[in-house]
């Protein structure tokens, strides 16, 4: 099983590879993704991205994750993890499927 490649990015819209869906926000997996829904874990800008925000993504058995914090790099995280903007965390996201590695992610289109 591998992780689905993010097939585009642009401001309120991303697509995933093998998924009909679009989303603003997502939760990408090995297998699979999601909507991310900030309300879930009350996520905002501040204090910005949630431990429970990631722990669906840690529990489907990846290696490796991606984080992004906008597209304007406005939303703080509050875990260590590789952060990147949306941009460059979708194309390495997207270089890790490449290579086979077990990657997820959350990712956040605007802001």
């Amino acid at each position: 099983m591998s992780s689905p490649e993010i097939a585009s990015l642009s401001w309120r819209h991303m697509k995933v590879k093998g998924c009909s869906s679009s989303y603003k926000d997502c939760k990408v997996w090995l297998g699979g993704s999601r909507a991310w829904d900030w309300r879930e874990t009350e996520t905002d800008h501040h204090p910005g991205v949630q431990p429970a925000d990631l722990e669906e993504v840690l529990q489907k058995g990846v290696e490796k994750r991606v984080i992004r914090q906008g597209m304007s790099e406005a939303l703080q995280i509050g875990v260590e993890l590789r952060v990147l903007q949306t941009v460059k965390a979708v194309a390495e996201y997207n270089n890790l499927v490449g290579q086979g590695a077990k990657v997820g992610g959350v990712f956040h289109s605007t802001c």
